[in-house]
């Protein structure tokens, strides 16, 4: 149960970051930049001490880091 809710939590992040960047982003890609968007909001969010719990806590922080890096590959493909 703990894989879906896992995926579940990506899907959502990724699709909010993609709304929040101007973004359009299939299902799969919202999962995959959802999921790494996670361990960046983590790791972003444990560096500053902010501490989130919970379903949503995990859907802020999961979104955080998927923006992030949307921003930074979108830095990217501009340069």
């Amino acid at each position: 149960m703990g894989f879906i809710v896992f995926l579940l939590i990506g899907a959502l992040a990724g699709w909010l970051a993609g709304k929040l960047m101007g973004s359009s982003m299939s299902l799969i890609a919202n999962v995959v930049v959802g999921i790494i968007g996670a361990y960046i909001g983590g790791f972003l969010f444990t560096f500053l001490s902010i501490s989130t719990g919970g379903f949503i806590g995990a859907v802020i922080t999961a979104t955080v880091g998927a923006a992030l890096l949307l921003y930074v590959v979108g830095r990217f493909k501009k340069g």
